[in-house]
């Protein structure tokens, strides 16, 4: 894909669009001229709605990032509507919510749900989605992965391992198809005021702000704004992982 200036009739697909980051990248990029299919296992309605209501275009799918049947019935509709892809935003993730998350008190069922969601989902997204960038001369892709994927950071093991991995199935699919005319890059957040801190108390949101240089939590949109960067002008960047991090990887602790 070429360098360009904008983002209009691109076709992107955004998973994880029914809140926090996901939501924001698509209405970001229906903001900005694209074409974005929502994608979520929960209901995308109310996104979708945001963006019509700005003037934008977007569509809802029922999509589980973990199975790749999911995958193919919603990029064999993407491609039948637009006749191609142009953009991947892998954004759907969850935490371990199911047990406590260290290396030795951490469940195997626990695991799994999280490496199937952050990680083999990311995969899956990229194996259905590639073949048609290479059909179609090219695309962009920009995979979620973490601060936690760099820093060591308490409860977090397999969150920490699937975002790793992330990083470096970043880097290897931007190697892998570069001479296809496909860019492939990520974005390591740092902590995001999305609904998964909902629960989390004012102790802890307090540490969380002072984590990072600049002492507030990073917004949604902040990292939609990245995300937008590399669709739109980031055509000499690939296999980076970017932090958007108020500055916490420059501080260089938690």
């Amino acid at each position: 894909m070429t360098v360009q200036d904008t983002l209009q009739d691109r076709v992107a697909i955004v998973t994880g669009a029914a809140q926090g980051i996901g939501r924001a990248t698509a209405l970001r990029l229906a903001a900005e001229g694209a074409v974005v299919t929502c994608a979520d296992i929960r209901d995308c309605a109310e996104t979708v709605a945001l963006a019509d209501k700005e003037g934008g275009r977007a569509a809802a799918v029922e999509l589980d990032v973990r199975r790749a049947a999911d995958w193919e019935r919603a990029v064999t509709a993407v491609v039948a509507e637009h006749g191609r892809i142009d953009l991947l935003a892998n954004v759907a993730g969850v935490v371990n919510l199911l047990s406590p998350d260290t290396v030795v008190d951490l469940t195997e069922d626990a695991w799994q749900v999280v490496i199937d969601t952050d990680l083999k989902g990311v995969w899956l997204g990229m194996r259905a989605v590639i073949p048609q960038m290479v059909a179609g001369g090219g695309g962009r892709i920009v995979n979620i992965s973490s601060m936690a994927a760099l820093r060591g950071l308490p409860n977090l093991a397999s969150y920490s391992a699937a975002k790793a991995g992330v990083v470096g199935l970043t880097q290897q699919a931007a190697f892998e198809y570069a001479e296809q005319g496909i860019l492939v890059n990520a974005i390591a957040p740092g902590t995001i005021d999305t609904p998964i801190l909902a629960e989390i108390t004012d102790e802890m949101r307090e540490a969380n702000a002072n984590a990072h240089l600049i002492r507030r939590l990073g917004r949604p949109e902040e990292i939609a704004a990245m995300a937008a960067y590399l669709f739109r002008e980031g055509g000499f960047q690939t296999g980076q992982t970017v932090p958007v991090d108020g500055g916490w990887a420059a501080k260089g602790n938690f």
